[in-house]
């Protein structure tokens, strides 16, 4: 590790709040780094302030989210690492591209334009969402049943059930329109500049038994990024859910991540 104390800046993804990155934030702190988790755009201050105000968030896409994290960065004495959950992933994986952020982790990242799979799992864990065409513009609440589906599925029932009522907050539906239909669009949202070779190192992480973004699609990003020199690596974890960042086996992901960051200097 460098001798000077490195920002890691971590985003969340769909129906988690930024303080589900708390635990991270302390190893992450107590290991040498200045960690923080800002929000989405007008995501409040708590899980339970977020689901009394469902609709703050509503209507909010990838370019908002885009412009929101661009500027936090902005304000930033130095290029932070950038570490982000399934949506946080992709705009992990969309700021390092555009030159922002030293390097990137990318865990169970939602699906970027030109990745082609799309596994029935990975389609129910979106219905929430995409069932209904209305919900374009609004905020979306998971049931605890579609929780434990999405995220759940590789822990004991109530450990998903424990999770869900800790961490779940109502998120807008509109990424999710928008990654679903990337692939007949010209300029889509969800596109990332794939062939940077002039970016920080990037890590792809994958649980093999994710239902939100399987383990093929997290493989087919990785393919996408044979076309530019910058390193790009993929670390699999046998057996894990979507929850892998939260549930009782956080610390393996978190550990590797500290490895990795370690063993390419950062």
């Amino acid at each position: 590790m460098s001798s000077t104390r490195a920002t890691v800046m971590f985003i969340h993804g769909l129906w988690l709040h930024a303080t589900s990155w708390g635990d991270w934030t302390k190893l992450f702190g107590d290991a040498g780094y200045t960690a923080f988790a800002p929000g989405w755009p007008n995501e409040p201050d708590t899980v339970a302030a977020a689901r009394a105000q469902p609709q703050a968030v509503a209507d909010h896409g990838i370019d908002d989210l885009m412009v929101h994290f661009r500027a936090i960065i902005d304000t930033l004495p130095e290029q932070p690492i950038i570490v982000g959950h399934s949506f946080g992933g992709l705009l992990a994986e969309k700021l390092l591209g555009e030159g922002y952020g030293r390097a990137a982790v990318a865990i169970d990242p939602a699906q970027m334009k030109g990745v082609l799979p799309l596994p029935l799992a990975q389609l129910r864990a979106a219905l929430p969402a995409l069932g209904n065409p209305l919900n374009l513009h609004k905020a979306i609440a998971l049931t605890k049943s579609e929780f434990r589906f999405g995220f759940g599925n590789a822990l004991p029932e109530a450990e998903s059930n424990e999770l869900f009522d800790r961490w779940t907050i109502p998120s807008p539906a509109k990424p999710l329109f928008e990654a679903a239909f990337a692939n007949f669009q010209f300029h889509a949202a969800s596109e990332v500049n794939v062939r940077n070779n002039t970016r920080g190192p990037l890590l792809l992480v994958s649980g093999t038994a994710d239902h939100t973004v399987p383990d093929v699609v997290t493989r087919a990003s990785f393919n996408r990024y044979r076309g530019s020199l910058a390193i790009t690596e993929l670390k699999q974890f046998e057996g894990r859910g979507h929850s892998l960042t939260i549930d009782h086996g956080w610390t393996d992901v978190a550990n590797a991540v500290l490895e990795w960051l370690k063993a390419k200097g950062l």
